[in-house]
């Protein structure tokens, strides 16, 4: 990736980048009133407290109430979604997904494997091309860093970094947000692991972070359990490796019960991009439209900076002076993030493979 994207993707950027700075318009008349005529949008895997999905949705609904948001399976992972299109492609009814966010490396999967129909958004010269489909097939939403949150009811010591993790006073306490075989957050989990061990992005980084994790599930420290708010709080996860976003996002939710604590680890940092993208079989192509209109607007960017996502367009929007300050100021210390590394494409897919492919025979832990 180059230099010029890690500094735009950079939390502390200077805004270096040029832009064409398309003006937002509203969606023409026409998307809006056939988008109306279908009635309904079905998303899928958009849990409310995932980079504040829960506001971007109802700022839709608001926005068009004529339209109703079908919500499938809130907690699947990207291969879900994958899945949910492919197993629908004949279905025109409500479990047939019009649109998916999932992790970069599934959109040029789904591309490849005629699973989505290309769009380009009104805004779409302010999205940066290296983490967007030419054609428009698909194209990055926004972006966030691997992090750890405590519950600081049950870990007395909030570690460090990924080594920390190996300690015996963790033992049955640490997880991932997601099933490492399917969830692109729970892969990547595994790939920042092995980042911090010092192995190159990719396949190697894979392999490196699926030893760390079976080594972590020998020494009785990891816990097969989806990663949750719920987990966190109840005690059956209290060490929880997820995105920036959704950590912070929980902290937020529990108020303070319990107590939890949000960390950048010292080493594998590493920043990942999702993406959006509407299915090929989808049963109602226009308002899934209106819809990609709706989340690359000033409005729904915004939404989604205040669920401490870091949007596509927020180089431009700064550059417009279209960011409120306030939201900035909630954003973690811009220093945990300078260390962050965002991998290419041919990375993020060379570690989904070793991943997907060698967790149940290296690890063996049936995460659920």
């Amino acid at each position: 990736m180059t230099t010029n994207l890690r500094k735009f993707l950079s939390l502390t950027t200077a805004l270096v980048m040029t832009s064409s700075a398309v003006a937002y318009a509203e969606p023409s008349a026409e998307l809006i009133e056939a988008a109306k005529k279908e009635g309904m949008l079905t998303t899928i895997a958009l849990p409310h407290d995932w980079c504040g999905y829960g506001a971007v949705i109802d700022g839709f609904k608001k926005k068009y109430p004529e339209i109703t948001v079908n919500e499938l399976n809130p907690d699947a992972g990207s291969a879900d979604e994958v899945e949910a299109v492919k197993a629908n492609k004949d279905n025109k009814g409500p479990q047939a997904p019009d649109v998916v966010d999932v992790g970069l490396a599934f959109g040029p999967q789904m591309k490849a494997e005629g699973l989505l129909q290309p769009y380009k958004v009104s805004t779409w010269d302010e999205i940066p091309d290296t983490i967007k489909d030419a054609e428009g097939y698909w194209y990055g939403d926004y972006y966030g860093v691997m992090s750890m949150i405590v519950n600081k009811d049950l870990v007395k010591n909030t570690p460090a970094d990924w080594a920390d993790l190996m300690k015996p006073e963790y033992s049955g306490q640490v997880a991932l947000a997601g099933d490492p075989r399917a969830s692109n957050q729970a892969i990547l989990g595994v790939l920042a692991a092995g980042l911090a061990s010092g192995a190159k992005a990719g396949k190697e980084a894979g392999e490196a972070g699926l030893k760390y994790f079976a080594e972590l599930n020998k020494a009785g420290n990891f816990v097969p359990v989806i990663g949750k708010s719920g987990t966190l709080a109840q005690g059956s996860t209290p060490i929880v490796v997820a995105w920036d976003y959704n950590a912070l996002s929980w902290k937020d939710t529990l108020a303070g019960n319990p107590p939890v604590e949000v960390i950048v680890p010292a080493s594998g940092v590493l920043a990942g991009v999702y993406v959006q993208g509407i299915s090929a079989y989808a049963p109602h192509p226009n308002a899934a439209k209106l819809w990609m209109e709706y989340l690359y607007s000033d409005e729904g960017q915004t939404a989604w900076l205040a669920g401490y996502c870091h949007p596509a367009r927020f180089n431009a929007m700064s550059k417009a002076g279209k960011i409120p300050q306030a939201l900035l100021d909630k954003l973690p210390p811009a220093a945990s993030y300078e260390k962050a590394y965002f991998p290419t494409l041919e990375e993020v897919d060379a570690n989904k493979a070793a991943v997907t492919a060698g967790w149940d025979s290296v690890v063996g832990a049936n995460v659920q």
